[in-house]
């Protein structure tokens, strides 16, 4: 069996570079000797064929050129999406099941995910819409008593991709210079380091329609309400006094669960659902629901809003807000990284109260491009965007944030009372 063998002598003199000390003869020589076998030799003495420690195994590779090595999780293959950061520090799995992220590869700014494992009650969709996930690190032990699987498992089971052991940090603030970046996450070794860099660089996620895929594809009712156990509302309507059409382009669960616990009959439409069909289902009010990226690519859209605007009463959330901005006439634009996390605070200019809301979006509407009549009703106090919108005349209100999603913890939930209470003025009048 062959080994490596190191040996060397310690002696007074050679730890002592200048004088030797008043009594150097206490001072022992010892010889230290080191031997390891041979790589080829212990594998085959131990019967260790890999090392029994995770290497790196995966490369995430932006379209500036940087390449950034990782450990991978989950999945194994290549996938291309645009990078956004989102600096939550709970909640992931509910980031992980938000439609609006399809397309997109989450960064967590927060180091340790994995923490609390995984539970089905935290669901937000049928599905994981996002293109990948990116952590520094990932928990090896979950400590949670609604715990039923692990990350990296549920993951996998739902075919994501995800890379730990690599300079979220650094990465952020490359996102925060330059702007959200396209990027390739592959574990595959036979792809070269120029070919992920091509992919990157041929792939775009502006113009694309990417509400088609995450929106159902038939009408289906929705009664579940909030859980009593979460329940803090203790003036929402028991019985369903509104009924409200809600456009799936890209829905969360807690979105229709807040909506049912303020008493509305639900009515879920997929994106393409014709505005003609919606009104002659006669509803008080009309939802349009938060959903993943460019508005612009979606003039369909549009189109259904515009044609409902001035019926009924409508109410945008996120994507929705975009929606109607632009059926109103106004222009929106791609942000530089946009909005992503749970700490975002926002004021109501009505009343001046200041929000702790959660955001998720890469696109804002120019409140310049409006038109008069139409309010902004709350800003974000990061950036001055608009965040809210209001036009009495139409009977539309809107938001940029979601405010089913209670980080503050339940600093907007009552624009859900506002929506009831517009429903409710218009019902009257038309009595």
């Amino acid at each position: 069996m062959a080994s490596t063998c190191l040996e060397f002598a310690l002696k007074p003199s050679t730890c002592f570079s200048t004088k030797l000390p008043p009594n150097p003869s206490k001072f022992r020589v010892f010889t230290v000797r080191c031997s390891a076998l041979r790589s080829s030799d212990a594998a085959t003495a131990t019967g260790l064929v890999e090392r029994p420690w995770d290497v790196a195994n995966a490369r995430l590779v932006l379209e500036d050129g940087s390449i950034w090595k990782a450990k991978s999780f989950g999945a194994s293959g290549t996938q291309v999406g645009e990078v956004v950061f989102n600096t939550s520090l709970t909640g992931y799995q509910e980031i992980l099941t938000d439609p609006s992220y399809a397309g997109q590869f989450v960064l967590m700014t927060n180091p340790h995910i994995g923490n609390t494992g995984i539970n089905f009650d935290d669901e937000e969709s049928r599905e994981c819409f996002l293109a990948g996930l990116v952590i520094r690190s990932l928990s090896i032990n979950t400590s949670n008593w609604r715990c039923t699987e692990e990350l990296a498992k549920y993951l996998a089971e739902r075919n994501i991709m995800g890379i730990y052991d690599v300079d979220t940090r650094a990465i952020t603030r490359r996102l925060r210079q330059d702007g959200s970046l396209i990027g390739v996450l592959s574990t595959e070794g036979t792809k070269t380091d120029e070919e992920l860099l091509e992919m990157s660089r041929s792939w775009d996620i502006v113009g694309v329609d990417l509400i088609s895929g995450v929106s159902c594809k038939e009408p289906y009712e929705w009664v579940d309400k909030t859980k009593s156990d979460w329940e803090f509302n203790t003036n929402g309507g028991n019985e369903k006094n509104y009924r409200v059409i809600v456009y799936d382009f890209g829905i969360k669960h807690n979105i229709l669960r807040r909506l049912a616990s303020y008493g509305c009959k639900i009515t879920v439409v997929p994106s393409t659902w014709p505005a003609s069909e919606t009104l002659k289902m006669k509803p008080d009010g009309v939802l349009f629901s938060n959903g993943p990226g460019d508005p612009s690519a979606v003039p369909y859209a549009v189109e259904t809003v515009k044609e409902i605007l001035g019926k009924v009463p409508v109410f945008g959330i996120c994507m929705g807000h975009q929606l109607l901005g632009q059926a109103l006439g106004g222009k929106t634009f791609k942000m530089k990284f946009g909005h992503h996390g749970g700490n975002h605070p926002v004021r109501n200019m009505r009343n001046g109260r200041v929000e702790i809301s959660a955001q998720n979006h890469n696109y804002a509407v120019d409140p310049i491009t409006l038109p008069k009549g139409v309010e902004v009703t709350h800003v974000n106090l990061n950036d001055g965007t608009c965040a809210g919108l209001t036009y009495p005349a139409l009977n539309v209100m809107s938001l940029q944030y979601h405010p089913e999603a209670s980080p503050g913890p339940h600093d907007s939930d009552c624009v859900f009372r506002d929506f009831i209470e517009l429903m409710k003025s218009v019902k009257q009048q038309h009595a």
